[in-house]
């Protein structure tokens, strides 16, 4: 297996569903990315060998979201792309995907990412007013029309939420927010407790952005009906956040046993990320200053009503692949879906005996001084298809400042998955 390197990673500011980015399409939270970064280099565009991007809620206008972001970006039409899914880690696919073509040789340059407009997922017709629609359309004579147009009832114009069907588990009936409540009960984790992780997280992301730790990894972006807007930082997290504002707000999964709340769980959010991967050839030839090499990755599956201890199977399967320990790691990434879920991560790593029911080894205590030291999703938001990758961004770039060696990132994944990536910097 070659090395494979992370020359560059770089993401949109991420915003909050409904506002400054709902205007700008999947697409284009992506493209420019790729642009921005084959332009700082000496890669001619057609060497670019592929263009894989992780995403969600595809648009019906994009098939293909991949294809489209590689031509948007002007990259010659041999650049083959194409689009993965994996839920809450298709970004951090996107980039295992890379890795292994790139580390076996297939490919020399590769742009992988994540891209997700969530304020752009669809209401979609309920199954009787599609039926209205078709019986209206088979209809044959005026007669027919009448007696199907007779059969319309306003109940039928209730829509179907597509971003509510998404988040709930097919398999166990839960939706990702009722997975959260599982852990919290099962672990014993208070509502007190997630309401200081969720304040905490919000106080770290606006301490990054007032002291511009996010400046190298963001790239501004034009947004507005009129593209009369740039935007430069991140859009949700809260500066006003207090423990004492959270504790107010009622338990939405759960209404009246639950811990659970829209202020201790990842908000909505639109968003994108990019990297740029190669070969060793590739750095070489092209005269490139990789910021990191990427280790290793490892998926791990779980029961779906609790995807979210997926993060510790995950770091288990590539701290044995490589043979590295969660000691070694200077900074770790664990995305912030909900709070509890997090905080069960944590509990869970320690123990020998829980983590022997699940069938690993305990990874140890993990110091919280280099737990999402600038903040989590909580505060900065969850865009499914872009998370996986973003994480990644956010690592490699803290690790440079650190000059700090190692470090890992992991997300629970939903449908019962867990994803860890584990990268070395290469500038310290």
């Amino acid at each position: 297996m070659q090395p494979v390197y992370l020359v560059n990673g770089t993401r949109t500011p991420q915003a909050k569903s409904g506002t400054v980015l709902k205007d700008v399409a999947a697409p284009y939270l992506g493209h420019y990315l790729i642009r921005d970064m084959l332009d700082s280099t000496s890669i001619p565009k057609d060497e670019v060998d592929e263009v894989i991007i992780g995403n969600v809620g595809n648009p019906p206008k994009y098939p293909n979201i991949g294809r489209v972001i590689a031509l948007e970006a002007g990259l010659d039409k041999k650049t083959s792309g194409y689009s993965v899914h994996r839920n809450c880690a298709s970004g951090m696919e996107a980039v295992s995907q890379a890795f292994v073509k790139i580390a076996s040789g297939r490919s020399d340059v590769i742009f992988a990412g994540g891209v997700e407009n969530m304020s752009q997922m669809p209401l979609l017709y309920s199954e009787d007013m599609t039926n209205f629609f078709m019986d209206l359309m088979k209809a044959k004579n005026p007669a027919a029309k009448l007696k199907a147009l007779s059969s319309f009832r306003l109940p039928h114009l209730s829509p179907v939420i597509a971003i509510e069907q998404g988040l709930t588990d097919p398999f166990c009936g839960l939706n990702m927010g009722q997975t959260a409540e599982t852990l919290a009960k099962e672990f014993k984790i208070s509502r007190e407790e997630q309401d200081i992780f969720a304040n905490e997280s919000h106080r770290k992301t606006i301490t990054a952005i007032n002291e511009k730790r996010f400046a190298n990894e963001i790239r501004s972006i034009v947004a507005g009906e009129k593209l009369d807007k740039i935007i430069v930082d991140d859009f949700g997290p809260r500066a006003d956040s207090s423990v004492e504002k959270l504790a107010k707000l009622k338990p939405f999964f759960e209404k009246h046993t639950g811990t659970v709340t829209v202020g201790n769980a990842c908000p909505i959010t639109d968003g994108g990320s990019m990297w740029l991967l190669c070969s060793e050839a590739a750095v070489k030839k092209y005269n490139l200053e990789p910021m990191a090499r990427m280790v290793d990755f490892h998926f791990h599956g779980l029961e779906p009503e609790r995807m979210g201890l997926g993060p510790v199977l995950a770091m288990d399967g590539v701290f044995k692949r490589t043979g590295l320990t969660l000691k070694e790691m200077d900074l770790v990434e664990i995305n912030e879906a909900f709070s509890a879920q997090v905080l069960s991560c944590i509990k869970l790593m320690k123990d020998k005996n829980l983590a022997a029911k699940w069938g690993i080894d305990a990874l140890g205590d993990l110091d919280l001084l280099k737990l999402n030291v600038n903040g989590g999703a909580v505060a900065l938001g969850h865009p499914v298809g872009s998370t996986g990758s973003r994480l990644i961004v956010t690592l490699a770039h803290e690790l440079q400042k650190r000059k700090a060696k190692y470090g890992i990132a992991s997300l629970c994944i939903g449908g019962g998955q867990g994803g860890a990536v584990i990268i070395e910097n290469l500038k310290r």
